[in-house]
């Protein structure tokens, strides 16, 4: 079988190779597959495609290439995602499957068939964590790093941890017995917890107890150790030796490990009447929610195994038996700042050039032209500065700002606070229904209603996705808006890590439809005549549908025709099948898809038009970019150029509220087509490359090759349209633009 993008992924570039070489590869001979042109084969199932995802992320753990801690941190990435994908994606179906619901997904499956499916690659993906732990683990142990158990310690690391588990864990520990006075207790989600078998010594009288295992404090007790060497013990292991002070009179004859994931779905009340108040409610549910997944150490006692199955309760196959460490996303604690030589280099994200030409100030920064920031290589600072300056600033009259997700101690969140204090008009949309920071929402949003913003929170059936901030400045005699629309969340810590776009500009018609977007939200007065920007639920899929119809268009009338796109996820089958018509029509569709692709590739009659490729690396690739030839080929200084905050999903388009925006400005449009995305299309080091069966294939590399990086592309060369006096001539580009 030949794949796609074989040809293509024999080229070798440079960090300053062009893009137009990578496009002069042809196409390779599509495959066939059955039913792929109109029946339910034309799609992959969501669910498998995005534990395909994981493991890619998880094969980052494995590569050489990769400086060892950062491994530990990918393995570490890869069981978070796995138990939120348990809490949420395969608690779903379970509940569908009970209910009796074989509605089947767009490939054809009905929820108790996907859930065979996904147990199976699971339960393989979970075997695979723990092979690359103990690899993990003898590469530490030759660096000086390493993980013990009871049977290594010495004398002085016993008399270390006496000391530690006195002060430090057993106030904080809660023994729990099980008989006919001590009913089972309630574990919590992601719950880990000792089983024990013990026995008096006096009589031996048998008891059964479990000890949760506090997860306010370290995982990993750090032992002492010499100069340059470093010793952990996990937490579980010392509660071992210690259940004399926790049992007292009592012996040990046998013990396990377990862990619970529950469902973590929130239901809310349509019509409730105050919707904070309702989520805290629903808050409390989540946390009682069924348990979907138990894992279990192997070789616990029969007896005890069945005992917690009866108590919890769950069934044989959401039982899963873990021959290792359970609770891998603790690893993240090994993840050690003071051993750099085992990290990525150290990286300052840059402050533009065209910031500090203006001393600091963002407001004159943006009405110089508009400014276009690819995060992380250039500080999100810059975002918390625009609108720290916006608080202060006495000619600022009214701040509007979005809150989907924000770290806990928000600066932007102070920042409006510190507005509304100073007699500001302030509104923030905070989004109640962000998956797992629904209490965090709820803490600031009424902080800010302490400091006197106006606080809403848009529609009870659609999420508030979209990223925008406006702050209105009075200049001579008239009212200038400058806005920000954003491809990410306001969360200045996750900003070091997800690549993003911000767009800061002062053109008339984005503020303006801004403000309509803003009205929406707050006061359900649906936009009309919105000028260069498209929302869901409302218009964003039919423009995108129309815009993918029409460089189909331009391809069936002969003129060049090609799309470009790059996001987390595609799974909407309107949209897929528009881009496979559009295919068929000759139109050349090169994809970056993060995670979830549900589009087959490289079939013929369907999609022998169409390359997906996937890149997993040191950021977690999260912008969204959208680039149509318009009837001059990619790259072309007439492309029409879009950035979003929405994946192609039916949750972006049809349940959120989401923008699409259309970028005009000549310099942004270069710096997205001829730097960001080129650098993304050209990229080898970091690229898996999506074949028609679904298998991801690494782009294959020599030992001794110097592969294209696009991460380190980026950090090594400012974008082109923060660049100030010293100007962009000296920027390199991926891509030369057509006329």
């Amino acid at each position: 079988m030949i794949h796609v993008m074989e040809l293509s992924l024999n080229l070798r570039h440079n960090a300053l190779m062009t893009h137009a070489d990578f496009l002069k590869a042809p196409f390779a001979k599509p495959v066939t597959i059955a039913d792929a042109e109109t029946g339910p084969g034309r799609f992959f199932n969501r669910e498998l495609s995005w534990l395909a995802f994981n493991w890619r992320v998880l094969d980052e753990a494995k590569n050489p290439r990769v400086p060892l801690l950062e491994r530990l941190r990918f393995l570490s990435i890869s069981a978070t995602n796995l138990d939120e994908f348990y809490t949420v994606r395969v608690a779903g179906l379970r509940e569908l499957a009970r209910a009796g619901n074989t509605t089947p997904s767009d490939d054809g499956l009905s929820p108790a068939e996907q859930l065979v499916l996904i147990n199976n690659d699971a339960r393989k993906l979970l075997a695979a964590q723990q092979t690359v732990w103990n690899k993990l683990k003898r590469e530490m142990e030759r660096e000086g790093i390493h993980i013990l158990t009871r049977s290594k310690l010495t004398g002085r690391d016993k008399a270390h941890l006496e000391e530690h588990f006195l002060t430090k864990v057993f106030p904080i520990l809660s023994p729990l017995a099980i008989d006919p006075a001590h009913p089972f207790p309630f574990i919590a989600n992601t719950g880990f917890c000792l089983a024990l078998q013990l026995e008096r010594k006096s009589d031996k009288r048998p008891l059964q107890a479990l000890l949760p295992v506090p997860h306010q404090i370290d995982r990993f007790i750090p032992l002492p150790a010499k100069s340059g060497q470093h010793r952990f013990l996990p937490l579980e292991e010392s509660l071992l030796i210690h259940l004399g002070a926790l049992f007292p009179g009592y012996e040990a004859q046998a013990s396990c490990t377990f862990r619970v994931l529950r469902d973590s779905d929130l239901e809310v009340e349509d019509e409730a009447e105050d919707l904070v108040r309702e989520f805290e409610v629903a808050l409390k549910r989540r946390r009682r929610g069924e348990v979907v997944r138990m894992k279990i150490s192997t070789g616990a006692p029969r007896k005890l195994q069945a005992l917690i199955m009866d108590e919890l309760p769950v069934t044989e196959d959401e039982v899963v038996e873990v021959k290792g460490l359970i609770g891998m996303a603790d690893l993240s604690e090994l993840v050690l700042d003071e051993r750099r030589d085992l990290l990525w280099p150290s990286f300052t994200p840059r402050v533009p050039e065209r910031v500090q030409d203006h001393e600091g100030d963002m407001f004159a920064a943006i009405r110089q032209k508009d400014m276009l920031l690819h995060h992380p290589y250039e500080t999100f600072d810059m975002v918390v500065r625009f609108l720290e300056q916006a608080a202060r600033d006495p000619n600022v009259l009214a701040i509007k700002q979005t809150l989907y997700r924000t770290s806990r101690e928000s600066p932007i969140v102070a920042a409006l606070c510190e507005a509304a204090e100073m007699g500001k008009s302030v509104t923030a949309l905070v989004e109640l229904k962000a998956r797992f920071d629904e209490a965090a929402n709820i803490r600031q949003s009424r902080r800010l209603e302490r400091a006197g913003a106006h606080v809403v929170y848009g529609f009870l059936n659609y999420k508030t996705h979209a990223k925008i901030s406006t702050v209105v400045r009075r200049e001579s005699d008239s009212l200038v808006t400058y806005t920000h629309y954003g491809t990410g969340n306001y969360h200045p810590i996750t900003a070091r890590i997800y690549t993003d776009l911000s767009l800061f500009t002062t053109d008339p018609a984005l503020g303006r439809d801004a403000t309509k977007v803003f009205n929406y939200l707050s006061g359900y007065a649906q936009p009309e005549k919105l000028e260069n920007l498209a929302i869901s639920p409302l218009d964003l899929k039919s423009r995108l549908i129309e815009m993918i119809e029409r460089e189909a268009e331009y391809a069936r009338s002969g003129r060049p025709a090609e799309i470009w796109a790059k996001m987390n996820s595609v799974v909407e089958k309107d949209v897929i099948d528009a881009l496979y018509a559009a295919s068929q029509a000759g139109v050349k569709i090169q994809l970056v898809m993060r995670g979830i692709c549900c589009l087959r590739p490289g079939i013929a009659g369907l999609s022998e038009n169409i390359r997906v490729k996937s890149i997993v690396g040191r950021f977690l690739e999260h912008s969204r970019i959208i680039c149509f030839g318009n009837g001059h080929g990619l790259p072309s200084k007439k492309a029409r150029v879009y950035i979003s905050s929405a994946d192609w999903m039916g949750r972006n388009l049809t349940r959120r509220v989401e923008t699409l925006i259309e970028i005009k400005n000549d310099t942004v449009k270069a710096q997205i087509v001829d730097q960001i995305m080129a650098a993304n299309l050209a990229d080898e080091a970091q690229t898996w490359v999506l074949k028609p069966d679904g298998q991801y294939i690494r782009y294959p590399l020599a030992e001794d090759a110097q592969p294209f990086n696009c991460h380190r592309f980026f950090m090594e060369n400012p974008s082109l349209s923060g660049r100030g006096s010293a100007g962009a001539s000296d920027v390199p580009r991926l891509a030369h633009s057509k006329d």
